[in-house]
């Protein structure tokens, strides 16, 4: 089976995918609304077909409206997350009106009893929104209440992602430089998806899984122009692709019929931050040269929307800037005494001081609605996100543990821009949704400072010295043009109720890459090396990397899928499902294997510690072919044990392939068209050696030119290998529960069970391990023209084992004055690996063969609870928050096995101890208060104070696990989370 592609039949496709809705007609796709559906009953139960039943939007009015069968069910689907007044009239009876809160991704149960009467009667509103009970998926909703109102100290949407069961989410640290990310089942952060008004932002390129979320300290989208969001953990339908852990889908703020906005402005600085323990005994122990390390966070923004045209065309806009300033100290302390001249030449203090590290972001999204008539809309939006992040370089901000100076600081940009145009229609029993979608992804980090070599300084008294520019320029862009259609029908009626949906897409994907790692020149210096003494006489190595960095690829990206939600009762719903996707080049389909790669390969496989099967590892150009076999059947139900569906029995399994990094196939190409080489120098008056070059002054530079000529005769590049057979990662995903309402109290308990398998992970063919198991033996692949043989296998897996109890009642009034709402979640699981040593890393060293299946991130029990509460006696003071409470988990301690030989490692420290409460190691407790001031011609100001970690608890990590006989064994050596922290600020809503 193979798929052609062509100009004509995309030109067909696009044709009928404009064409279905204007055919058939309605509304939005389900991956960013909710359904609505019932029964219609006389006051002596019996059915009432034919009766007309009204949705009406109360913030634009706008009206969904449908008729009850002959067994009086009727069906909302594709409603836009609002409320919603739903009113019943029949012949006869008099109407009745219901006011429905719809969230996202939600199938609602309102059922109405008619009385009959001869005379209609007004109306009755009753504001009592159902909790969702009948739904198969594993999910948690975040209101828009909780968006609002919830502590999150830099109002990143994604934070309370932690609300759902089994999902964790990366620290917010106010010196943290990255990894802004959530993941659950088990699974690394790379294998999530977020969905944004139905448009994935999925990042193909780098890890993470979101683009822009790898590596930033700032925000996927603004946080005001979010109204509420979806954590779906487990057993999402087929609608939803590119993803094989957890996934989210939001949907964005629409204007109404009334103008209003707000605008905030929050701020946290170094006098709001307390100091941890590290800090504190610093602190002690230099009383005199201790400095509170500097910051300051500056967070605003406004939002606004109206009616351009009353009832007909709407506007929305919303604007955040996200402002931070660092202060990093460059302290280089050169041996005294005059010990090494050449090094005293350089002058290593004059880079030493305070530099500032600024980060700044804005973010913006814009967005027109339209009800072109009573039964079709138009939508047009757009987003932009662009930000800048000066940093690491710095005492303690220096990767791999160096000192850098500034000059050696990277300016790490990123830019995401998002437009969409979407149009449904309804009529009857169909709606349909088509949509067009371009992103623009860049991720760009590269030198703050160009033209220096870098000079590494080693073994100083207080660490490695770095000056010059910073190594690396990466400059990787996606573009992405997406078409896609959502057709559902729900007349269809055979052993019950259906209704069928199925759905179409094609994602047109650039992907444009500068890597130019290595590109800045590295000079290494020390006092000894390689047994030759040089005094920081001129450096012993250089690492450069020269060559070809871009590369340009297309790929094209499909997807179809079929569900069928099918009632054969009233109490009883399956879903049932299948989904195929398609990518033409996930992998580098078309590369060819380089000659000397492959005289080499062919004439020292057998010499390799691990022999490869060159016919899976030599490529010619067509031995490695598009994945097909993408299939996902998804099977769910929902079975209601009462006519009130007070208790539900869900359930589901399903398979979901989720997709490799293209920087695996992007490093095949480049390692070896823009190789990194090391070259190593005599030592002055050295005779010549082979394998060393005599130094000369004009090498120490950045010249190219002068270094590629020298790289020319020496060095060796790496190959990298990627099996003809590669896999895509995949998982297989079950669960079971029970929920139950205790009147408007939901409460869920769920087993869920996630096996990941064929997951990519990368090897060395020139190392394997010693007979006895430990590490290792090796080919010198360098006598032979390159440093390493690197190759792809699919043997990683993963497992998952959760119970997940979650308890939920939302914010509602109960008077005017006075409402409140609250949660809690609890997971206790167990998670473990097999063939990697961590979620997310890709390398397995020396193999995956000899990594057993072990326990990683194994936190047993997490428990999240969030509350939102009216002050009773305080008009206008709302009080609200977060609190985490997580558990030990195990860690490997010593040498691991594979290294060291059998004994030398086990999983017994215990992060956190015994020690009560060391039940709960991890702790904190986040606070909010906000008072809102009197009304002033409609407006209200609110002054906020939020309180990060209030109870200063120490959150410890980086334990001492090497060595049980160490003095030291189960001490930590850092904190993973901030210490206690206040931000405050003020809202004004018009």
């Amino acid at each position: 089976m193979r798929i052609q592609l062509s100009v004509r039949t995309f030109g067909a496709w696009l044709a009928g995918v404009l064409l279905v809705p204007f055919l058939a007609g309605s509304a939005l796709a389900q991956n960013s609304t909710g359904s609505i559906n019932g029964l219609v009953t006389d006051s002596t139960g019996r059915p009432v077909a034919g009766a007309d039943v009204v949705a009406r939007n109360i913030s634009t009015s706008a009206e969904r409206q449908t008729t009850t069968r002959s067994t009086g069910a009727y069906n909302l689907p594709g409603l836009v997350p609002a409320a919603y007044d739903i009113t019943v009239r029949s012949v006869g009876m008099g109407a009745q009106t219901q006011r429905i809160q719809v969230g996202i991704g939600q199938s609602l149960i309102v059922n109405f009893r008619l009385s009959s009467r001869t005379v209609e009667l007004e109306a009755i509103t009753i504001a009592a929104p159902p909790p969702e009970t009948r739904t198969s998926e594993v999910a948690t909703n975040v209101t828009e209440q909780q968006i609002e109102r919830l502590p999150t100290p830099s109002r990143n949407f994604l934070d309370l992602a932690a609300l759902a069961p089994g999902i964790t989410v990366s620290e917010d640290r106010i010196n943290g430089t990255g990894f802004r990310t959530f993941q659950g089942g088990g699974q690394s952060a790379n294998a999530v998806n977020v969905f944004i008004d139905g448009t994935s932002l999925k990042n193909d390129l780098t890890g993470g899984g979101v683009t822009g979320q790898d590596a930033s300290r700032g925000n996927p989208f603004p946080r005001n122009a979010i109204q509420e969001y979806r954590v779906i953990s487990q057993n999402f339908k087929a609608e939803y692709q590119k993803a094989s852990s957890a996934i989210v889908t939001a949907t964005t703020r629409s204007g109404g019929n009334t103008w209003s906005g707000s605008a905030f402005l929050s701020y946290l600085g170094q006098s709001l931050v307390s100091l941890d323990t590290f800090q504190v005994a610093d602190k002690a122990n230099n009383p005199t040269t201790f400095k509170e390390p500097e910051f300051s966070r500056y967070l605003g923004g406004a939002s606004f929307g109206g009616p351009i045209i009353k009832d007909k065309l709407h506007f929305f806009g919303s604007f955040e800037v996200n402002r931070q300033n660092r202060s990093n100290r460059v302290d280089f302390q050169p041996p005294a005494g005059g010990a090494f001249p050449s090094l005293d030449t350089v002058n290593l203090t004059q880079y030493n001081g305070n530099f500032t590290s600024p980060f700044r972001e804005r973010l913006f999204f814009g967005k027109f609605t339209y009800a072109v008539n009573p039964r079709s809309t138009a939508e047009l939006s757009l987003s932009n996100r662009h930000e800048t992040d000066v940093r690491d370089f710095g005492t303690s901000n220096c990767n791999g543990g160096n000192i850098c100076a500034f000059d050696e600081a990277v300016n790490f940009r990123q830019n995401v821009t998002i437009g969409q145009a979407r149009y449904n229609i309804f009529s009857g029993p169909w709606f349909n949704e088509a949509k067009v979608d371009y992103s623009r992804f860049r991720r760009n980090p590269s030198p703050n400072e160009t033209g220096l070599p870098q000079r590494v300084f080693l073994n100083l008294p207080n660490g490695s010295a770095v000056i010059g520019s910073n190594r690396s320029t990466q400059d990787f862009i996606q573009k992405r043009l997406g078409f896609r259609d959502d057709l559902t029908y729900s007349g269809f009626r055979a052993g019950g109720q259906h209704v069928l949906k199925g759905g179409a897409s094609i994602d047109f994907v650039t992907y444009d890459i500068n890597k130019d790692n290595d590109g800045t020149p590295r000079f290494l210096y020390d006092s000894v090396a390689n047994g030759q003494t040089f005094n920081y006489d001129h450096p012993f190595e250089l690492n450069y990397g020269t060559g070809n960095p871009v590369l340009n690829k297309k790929n094209t990206e499909v997807g179809l899928y079929l569900q069928d939600d099918w009632s054969p009762t009233s109490r009883l719903t399956l879903n049932v499902g299948v989904r195929w996707d398609f990518e033409t080049k996930m992998f580098n389909t078309d590369y060819v294997t380089p000659q000397n790669v492959v005289d080499t390969l062919t004439r020292y496989n057998d010499s390799l510690p691990t022999p490869l099967d060159l016919s899976k590892y030599i490529s010619t150009g067509s031995e490695r072919k598009p994945f097909y076999g993408a299939i996902q059947p998804r099977l769910g139900f929902s079975y209601a044990l009462d006519a009130e569906n007070k208790t539900t029995i869900f359930g589901g399994f399903g398979i979901y392939y989720d997709r490799s990094l293209f920087d695996v196939s992007v490093d095949e190409t480049l390692k070896l068209t823009h190789p990194s080489y090391d070259i190593r120098f005599l030592a002055p008056g050295q005779a010549p050696t082979a394998g060393f070059v005599q130094w000369n002054d004009s090498y120490l530079t950045a010249d190219r030119a002068v270094l590629d000529q020298l790289v020319g005769t020496f060095g060796t590049p790496e190959a990298w290998l990627i099996s003809s057979d590669v896999k895509v990662p995949k998982s297989k995903q079950w669960n079971l529960g029970v929920r139950h309402l205790f009147g408007s109290l939901a409460v869920s308990v769920t087993y869920a069970g996630v096996r990941g398998v064929d997951q990519l992970t990368l090897n060395w063919a020139n190392f394997g391990l010693n007979p006895n198991g430990s590490c290792c033996t090796s080919f010198n692949l360098g006598a032979h023209g390159f440093s390493n043989f690197i190759y792809s296998s699919n043997d990683a897996k993963t497992w998952y084992d959760a119970l997940l109890v979650q308890i939920d009642r939302p914010y509602r009034r109960s008077s005017e004055n006075f409402g409140w709402g609250a949660g809690l979640s609890f997971t206790y699981a167990k998670r473990q690996l097999e063939g990697v040593d961590n979620l997310g890393d890709l390398f397995a060293f020396p193999n995956t063969i000899n990594i057993g299946k072990h326990s990683s991130n194994d936190e047993k029990a997490r428990i999240v609870a969030n509350f939102i509460t009216d002050v009773p006696f305080l008009y206008g003071v709302q009080f609200s928050g977060l609190i985490t409470l997580g558990g030990k988990f195990r860690q490997d301690v010593g040498c691991p096995e594979r290294f060291c030989g059998s004994g030398t490692t086990g999983n017994q420290f215990q992060q956190g101890g015994f020690t009560v409460p060391g039940t709960f190691p991890y702790q904190t407790v986040d606070l909010r208060l906000r008072k809102d001031f009197p009304s002033l011609g409609g407006t209200r100001l609110g002054l906020t104070l939020d309180a990060f970690n209030v109870l200063n608890h120490n959150n410890f990590g980086c334990y001492n696990t090497g060595n049980r006989t160490d003095a030291n064994f189960g001490d930590p050596g850092c904190v993973v989370s901030d210490a206690r922290r206040f931000v405050i600020g003020a809202e004004y809503d018009f």
